[in-house]
């Protein structure tokens, strides 16, 4: 192969010119993200949402349980708080069970205002042998293996408590750098009263972070509180249930790496926080009432050696937030979800060279989705686009869900779209100019489908003649001269035409045909050239019959269109539709070419079987059909359709017979679409009788097929009225004037 310079010079200049808009295009990325990273980050994270939502539904560890303080409960148990005493039962029925361990999603600010020992002692009233609510609550807490929850305040307020709490855990920072705090600090705290902090074993806050939108997507594992660090409910009741008394957490250079309770190495981002693997929607986890709890009807083996965390799902304790599967979501089902990635090591997390390797991703992606641009038809460039978002969601997400690592996705996303719009803009100023060169070129030497075609492969040779199997289609409007003379002006009559071109082209178009040409009211086109069409001889028939449906409304329309009154006037004095057609297939090997003078020049198709289309339209009038095919076309069809054989024919200027068979319709039509006028059964019927007629006749029994052929004129329910005239008229002459050699052939003298 010949080396071409010139080609090579403008390719290798296309590539250092996309090669700098990519790099380009990286960089404007990188830059957006580094001044807006909030706004990057809320788009990321609602994508990551989506990709949560489709891949639905994970099982659980079966560790964990909520104790619902639920609608049913609040109605039975009264309106919270409860009396402490009721709580108390709660406990003392889980423990009972073999519970590991229990949590609180709740905390006890205050005592028992409904306590009696409480209510006496208000009226300064001696109170002896009377309950206290509080006591027995402090009691069940210290004698069973309870968990407290609590609150830190984040943020400064007017008032505020600042109150301090001691928890056994020792929290010990590793590889800290001098100056370095990542945490989380806490401004106060919302804790139990002090009675029941201190009857308590241990305590862990329950602080629910949402991001900017709204959304709970990771929780904090520890916060910094007055100098002192203290661990979560969740990250607690893992401490607790191992009994492990030092958290470590292990810092990197740029902030937290992970948090270590014995074996469990929980990965968090750099301020401490476990971004959640969420199970799947509310539910997901096992809630039992607490009602069913408080009376003891529940089985033991839902309670027995797993953590129970109780919380609420009840709309009026506000204790709902926002997720990624939906908005409305218990925070208590938060925290059994962090619980549940660590009991199973099943982590998401942010690694710390995340954000180098986004950076990587990113300047790769530009530099190899705008080359390949560079090497790829303009047309192609959506293909690509399509394809590396396509690559870029599957990649992130199984990076995510299969490896547990959260990188990026739509930065690597808008890196690919700029560069490929970028690249495709560039594609235009390169390569569209020089077609719109062509296209004016050869706007009047080739067709569209032609033009199109050289402009894609300009090194094939489109104009030279060749032979090729082709399907072609001829129409004819009916009664058209009337149908023009009707017309008020030649105005009317073209935007008339207009209105049934348009529809039948469209169709034809749809089927993948070529419309060759407009011959007054008729059409002609034809499948299979100039580019292949696989079953071209069904795509034709189906275009016919959708034409042949189509003009039952089209009909419907023009009846209603004052422009063509006098021609609908015409229609009913005459009782005929406003437009009605015959159409003409034939398949067969024709020549199919650029044909014309050296000013002006087609492709189209010619040959015998292009005539014979042409006959077979025009045959339509004489047999009474709306569509005939040769036997060419029927054995080609793979459909299935409604055929009535008409003739064995010898059409002018042919030597050899040809069948014409008319298609009715498809054969699984609607009844309310069908194009015939009577049942199916009575069809079936009809030509089941015509086709058995139509036999006799062909093998010379004359008389018989006479008899058959009368009867069926006169059915009310005929389908056709000029085909059993033709026999009847045909029978009655070979009667009178027996042939010899009889073959069945029929030999038409004129063109229709």
């Amino acid at each position: 192969m010949k080396f071409n310079r010139s080609k090579f010079k403008k390719l290798l200049k296309k590539f250092f010119l996309y090669s700098f808009v990519a790099i380009c295009v990286a960089m404007l990325v990188s830059i957006f993200n580094i001044y807006y990273p909030s706004a990057v980050k809320s788009f990321d994270n609602k994508l990551k949402d989506y990709m949560f939502i489709y891949r639905g539904i994970e099982k659980d560890s079966q560790s964990i349980v909520i104790i619902d303080i639920d609608e049913e409960s609040l109605k039975e148990l009264g309106q919270w708080p409860w009396p402490r005493n009721k709580i108390a039962q709660i406990l003392e029925n889980l423990t009972a069970s073999g519970v590991g361990v229990i949590g609180f999603d709740i905390v006890f600010a205050e005592v028992d205002q409904s306590s009696p020992h409480k209510v006496l002692k208000d009226f300064n009233i001696e109170a002896v042998n009377v309950p206290d609510y509080d006591k027995i609550f402090n009691t069940a807490v210290s004698q069973t293996p309870t968990v407290l929850g609590y609150q830190f305040e984040l943020e400064d307020k007017k008032f505020i408590k600042k109150e301090d709490l001691n928890i056994p855990a020792l929290i010990i920072e590793k590889n800290k750098n001098i100056g370095q705090d990542m945490l989380i600090s806490a401004k106060g705290t919302i804790l139990n009263h002090s009675t029941l902090q201190d009857s308590a074993y241990t305590s862990g806050f329950f602080n629910n972070i949402p991001d900017d939108n709204g959304i709970v997507r990771s929780v904090p594992m520890v916060i910094r509180y007055d100098d002192q660090i203290f661990p979560s409910l969740a990250l607690e009741i893992i401490r607790v249930s191992s009994g492990i008394s030092k958290v470590f957490i292990n810092y990197s250079e740029l902030g937290v790496e992970n948090i270590q309770i014995g074996d469990f190495k929980i990965p968090t981002d750099r301020h401490g926080r476990l971004v959640i693997n969420y199970r799947g929607p509310t539910k997901t986890f096992k809630y039992i009432s607490a009602l069913d709890i408080y009376k003891g009807s529940f089985d033991t083996a839902d309670i027995e050696g797993k953590v129970a965390i109780i919380g609420t799902s009840a709309a009026g304790l506000n204790d709902l937030r926002a997720m990624p599967f939906e908005s409305v979501y218990p925070g208590v089902e938060v925290h059994a979800n962090a619980i549940d990635n660590i009991l199973t090591g099943d982590f998401l997390s942010r690694p710390n060279w995340v954000d180098g390797a986004n950076l990587i991703v990113i300047f790769l992606i530009a530099i190899f989705a705008t080359i390949l641009v560079t090497f790829t038809p303009f047309w192609f460039n959506p293909i690509v686009l399509f394809s590396f978002i396509g690559m870029i969601l599957f990649a992130s997400f199984q990076t995510l869900f299969h490896f547990g690592i959260i990188v990026n996705t739509i930065l690597p996303l808008t890196t690919v779209i700029l560069s490929i719009l970028v690249a495709t803009f560039l594609d235009y100023m390169f390569e569209v100019k020089n077609e719109a060169i062509i296209k004016k070129k050869f706007a009047s030497k080739v067709s569209k489908d032609v033009m199109e075609s050289l402009l894609e492969n300009p090194e094939s040779n489109v104009f030279s003649a060749n032979s090729k199997e082709i399907t072609v289609f001829f129409s004819d409007v009916r009664g058209f001269t009337n149908i023009s003379e009707a017309m008020p002006s030649a105005q009317v009559l073209i935007e008339f035409m207009n209105e049934y071109m348009d529809p039948m082209t469209d169709i034809i178009i749809k089927e993948e045909g070529t419309v060759d040409k407009f011959i007054g009211d008729a059409i002609m086109a034809y499948w299979n050239a100039p580019g292949d069409v696989k079953n071209h001889a069904d795509k034709a028939l189906i275009a016919t019959l959708n034409q042949l449906h189509a003009i039952k409304k089209l009909n419907e329309k023009l009846r209603n269109d004052p422009r063509f009154k006098d021609v609908v006037k015409m229609s009913d004095d005459q009782g005929i539709p406003i437009i009605d057609i015959g159409v003409g297939l034939n398949t067969g090997v024709a020549i199919a070419g650029e044909m014309g003078s050296s000013q002006r020049s087609d492709y189209t198709v010619i040959g015998d079987p292009i005539n014979l289309g042409a006959r077979l339209e025009s045959l339509c009038k004489y047999y009474g059909s709306k569509c005939n095919i040769s036997n060419f076309t029927k054995i080609q069809l793979t459909g299935d359709y409604i055929f009535r054989y008409l003739d064995l024919v010898l059409v002018k200027g042919k030597s050899e017979p040809v069948q014409i068979w008319q298609v009715i319709d498809y054969d699984n039509i609607n009844k309310s679409e069908k194009l015939f006028s009577v049942t199916r059964d009575e069809l079936d019927e009809e030509l089941a009788t015509y086709h058995r007629a139509l036999d006799m006749y062909q093998s010379g029994f004359f008389e018989d097929a006479l008899i058959v052929f009368q009867n069926l004129d006169n059915y009310n329910t005929k389908t056709n009225d000029k085909i059993y005239k033709i026999y009847i008229e045909r029978c009655e002459h070979y009667i009178k004037f027996p042939p010899e050699n009889f073959n069945g052939v029929f030999v038409h003298t004129t063109k229709g």
